[in-house]
């Protein structure tokens, strides 16, 4: 077996299922690939695939209970592959464990010629969506799959646009225009079919309603569709149908410089702001051997925390507003307000700063920085035990949300459940503190856990993760680190302004660094964080270039709104809205 040069030493019990791996699956094992991120990679072949995944699922010493991702890669342009097969695609199952601190990566090499592969939604039942994009975006096919059609784009998209090939700006493709032959086509493509959702049109008892709910609808929280089959007022099934947001986020990725990203990265979940920025600057940071100074770390996490704030915030209220109580949503937006005052008075923008840098922060905190921070910590506790009264104690949210839309903590895990809603159902599971990054093990604070898996719960985690995030930022506030607020690798960008002014070749330097972005090693590096909604990975491939040549963006919403269908059924449209409002979702964190 081939095995690449960089390769990060494994921890014990890890390496020795590689090892075990590699005996027992002799056949269906073709090589192993080096290794940066602490991720070991094994290549595998299609007649062997579930059966090294149900192995590993069920059987193996350290048992990976959640197909974390699904995506693939165009392989074709690709120059440095070394230690790797030939392969013109290659689909990457990511699986991770709960019972250990690691995680695993299957690659399956295809060809052009002949591009497809089983499927594995028999095993993993959150593969179904991940499947379908892969086939939208890449034109692979999924032999066995129950449904496998366009997920992102239109049913007319012509073409595969993570393909090399596919233009990625709109000036490298002939002008729009939509004469009236293909206008009809386009709405005749639009016209419901029950049976192509999966649906019959009656029972033997009854016939069947058929409701649109969205795109435009408030109670979807954005432009998203569900396709409900009521049989009198009770849902017989509720199919999500996502896309209307989908801006190729992806795409960009690989079309952009490494440090001309970072914005791009702050409308995925856009209500995580410089949280989204975290997973894609570590990465870089690891492909391009980066250490941040340790008041950076800092920094990080206390805005990342006022984020998770502020995202809650916005849940809570709108949660409230979503099963009947209109005023709470008023008060947690003033307070909402105060967190982004005080972000924008360090970051210069409220929602969407940018801010992170590859090595650091954009600049240091400002002067007197912390005395709005403390007030506004010195103020939230009162504030949060008002809309216990209001809001958590109240009857009838109570009735509305406690006992609807429940799922155990083996149906999250199998269909990808993270954050709140994996902890909802007594799972006592916070990546920062399971497998800590940016310093979060230098930080004291408890991860709140449920039982029922229920809408309540999936609401009172969120609501007491707010008062943790708070018990955090006062720790941030009470410990900062001096220090340099970035790193003095050359390849941290953009480099420090201040060296700019000692001679030319270091001006020269700063220009390039700025335009162009470093060049980084080629490498595949895999960060994840905790963030607002739940784990947030960025899967980088570097090329040896100044730009990503694939960018794999894993959002925690994608995942979660497959589940729909699962705990909608047998409820009734009103429990349909507050199963919505609990899961917490951002569009664009769906269709990025």
């Amino acid at each position: 077996m081939a095995v690449a040069e960089d390769t990060t030493e494994l921890d014990p019990s890890l390496a020795n299922l590689v090892e075990e791996l590699s005996l027992r699956f002799e056949q269906e094992i073709v090589a192993v690939q080096g290794y940066r991120d602490g991720i070991p990679v094994l290549w595998v072949t299609a007649t062997g695939l579930k059966t090294l995944m149900h192995y590993l699922r069920s059987s193996a010493s350290i048992r990976f209970q959640m197909l974390f991702d699904l995506s693939a890669i165009d392989e074709r342009a690709r120059v440095h592959r070394e230690g790797q097969p030939a392969s013109d695609f290659t689909v990457c199952y990511h699986l991770m464990s709960f019972t250990h601190p690691c995680d695993i990566r299957l690659k399956l090499a295809l060809s052009v010629s002949a591009l497809s592969a089983p499927t594995v939604t028999d095993v993993w039942p959150n593969a179904n969506w991940y499947e379908r994009e892969c086939w939208d975006m890449f034109g692979i096919v999924f032999e066995g799959h129950p449904n496998l059609s366009r997920i992102m784009l239109p049913p007319t998209w012509e073409g595969h646009p993570l393909r090399k090939e596919h233009p990625a700006r709109a000036t490298e493709m002939e002008p729009y225009s939509l004469s009236q032959e293909r206008q009809q086509h386009e709405q005749e493509a639009l016209r419901f079919n029950p049976e192509q959702w999966g649906m019959t049109r009656e029972s033997k008892n009854s016939e069947f309603m058929f409701l649109n709910l969205g795109p435009n609808h408030p109670s979807v929280h954005g432009v998203f569709r569900i396709a409900l089959q009521l049989d009198g007022e009770i849902l017989v099934d509720a199919v999500p149908d996502i896309g209307y947001h989908h801006r190729g986020a992806e795409k960009m990725g690989e079309r952009q410089s490494w440090h001309t990203y970072i914005p791009y990265t702050d409308r995925i979940d856009y209500l995580g702001g410089v949280m989204n920025n975290l997973p894609y600057v570590m990465a870089v940071e690891k492909m391009a051997g980066i250490e941040v100074p340790e008041r950076v770390k800092v920094i990080r996490v206390m805005l990342c925390e006022m984020f998770r704030i502020a995202s809650h915030l916005l849940f809570y209220g709108t949660f409230a507003q979503d099963v009947g109580q209109l005023s709470p949503v008023f008060y947690m937006f003033v307070d909402r307000e105060r967190v982004f005052n005080i972000i924008e008075s360090i970051c210069g923008a409220r929602m969407h700063p940018g801010w992170f840098r590859i090595g650091g922060v954009a600049q240091d905190l400002p002067v007197g920085w912390d005395k709005a921070i403390r007030e506004w910590l010195d103020f939230m506790p009162a504030r949060l035990r008002d809309y216990d009264t209001m809001v958590m104690n109240n009857g009838i949210l109570k009735r509305r949300t406690q006992g609807v839309g429940a799922y155990s903590t083996k149906d999250a895990l199998d269909w990808g459940i993270t954050g709140a809603g994996l902890r909802a159902t007594g799972l006592e599971y916070d990546y920062r503190k399971a497998r800590p990054y940016s310093g979060y093990e230098n930080f004291d604070f408890e991860v709140p856990v449920a039982a029922n898996g229920d809408c309540y719960d999936r609401c009172a985690i969120r609501v007491e993760e707010i008062r943790q995030s708070l018990r955090i930022i006062r720790q941030c506030v009470d410990n900062m680190p001096q220090g340099p607020y970035k790193s003095a690798h050359p390849a941290t960008t953009p480099p420090l302004k201040e060296k700019t002014r000692l001679d030319i070749e270091t001006l020269i330097n700063h220009f390039l660094s700025v335009s162009w972005g470093p060049v980084v090693p080629p490498q595949e590096v895999t960060t994840i964080i905790e963030a607002t909604k739940g784990l947030n990975s960025y899967y980088l491939v570097s090329d040896g270039g100044t730009g990503s040549y694939r960018t794999r963006i894993r959002t925690p919403s994608f995942a979660h709104l497959q589940m729909i269908p699962e705990i909608s059924r047998g409820f009734m449209v009103p429990d349909l809205i507050a199963i919505i409002a609990s899961i917490d979702f951002v569009m664009a964190d769906v269709d990025r």
